[in-house]
């Protein structure tokens, strides 16, 4: 974990807290970044939360090939990197291919490699070779057990700044459940582990080819996992999810996020004082 005090040196915390990365789903516009990260940033100050603000400059991952991308890989990037020497918060994107790691790391602070590509040796190498924090997701369709070899991937070229985070695996065809076992079980591998409250509530292979969600659920996800002993929180947020761009059925409210998070700080204080 010292890694990721290292990245939030800038911000007063509660170093027993759980950290979050927040943030909307794609960079829709510059007015939509800096009011996320100026309204999310001073909720995690007030409660002691080290905060790290997240957005995707591009989504590749789309149901559909009409569905919105971005605005620019170039200015997307820039207004992430603008998000965080504004707001002096760590940052972080997701890359889609091996050779998108080093112009990536130029702007953000944490590579995020996304669920389906967990497996993928290049663009795993890639996002270590850089020297950046590598936050890596669970596939779908893997155990938190099986996720030791991806770790393995990238302390063999060199890099020990891992994150590992559970978003749900694959249940039917066109739904997810979260094995709350998976948090313990990757924690072994010797990394801080996430719980992606968002994503994991996704309805993903709709037919409407809109990937649908269940966002009501996002506090009982998040509950469970603090209670689980997560080291720290992914959630999705927007000032409107019915008009964003990307993944708004299961991304949370931004004016529901601070009650939340102060539940969540509670429960996190309770589970301390139990181990204490």
């Amino acid at each position: 974990m010292e890694f990721l005090h290292q990245l939030f040196e800038h911000q007063s915390y509660d170093k027993n807290n759980f950290f979050l990365i927040a943030g909307p789903c794609v960079v829709e516009s510059e007015e939509l970044v800096m009011e996320v990260a100026d309204k999310v940033s001073g909720i995690c100050r007030n409660l002691g939360i080290p905060y790290v603000f997240k957005a995707s400059y591009r989504k590749a991952n789309r149901t559909s090939a009409s569905s919105f991308t971005g605005i620019g890989d170039d200015n997307g990037l820039s207004l992430i990197k603008k998000v965080g020497d504004t707001y002096k918060l760590p940052t972080t994107s997701d890359i889609h291919a091996h050779d998108e790691a080093a112009p990536a790391a130029k702007f953000v602070d944490i590579l995020q490699i996304p669920a389906f590509l967990c497996r993928q040796t290049d663009i795993l190498l890639a996002a270590a070779e850089t020297g950046k924090v590598v936050n890596v997701k669970k596939g779908q369709f893997l155990s938190g057990p099986a996720m030791k070899f991806a770790v393995e991937k990238i302390r063999k070229a060199g890099n020990d700044k891992i994150v590992l985070t559970e978003r749900g695996t694959t249940f039917g065809y066109q739904d997810l459940v979260v094995d709350y076992r998976n948090i313990p079980w990757m924690q072994e591998h010797g990394a801080p582990v996430v719980m992606d409250c968002t994503h994991s509530l996704q309805q993903p292979n709709q037919t409407s080819g809109v990937t649908g969600g269940n966002p009501q659920l996002i506090g009982t996800i998040a509950k469970a996992a603090i209670a689980a002993g997560a080291n720290g929180l992914f959630i999705e947020t927007h000032p409107n999810p019915a008009v964003a761009k990307s993944d708004g059925a299961n991304m949370l409210r931004l004016d529901l996020l601070e009650g939340l998070l102060e539940q969540l700080v509670r429960i996190r204080k309770a589970v301390s004082a139990t181990k204490g």
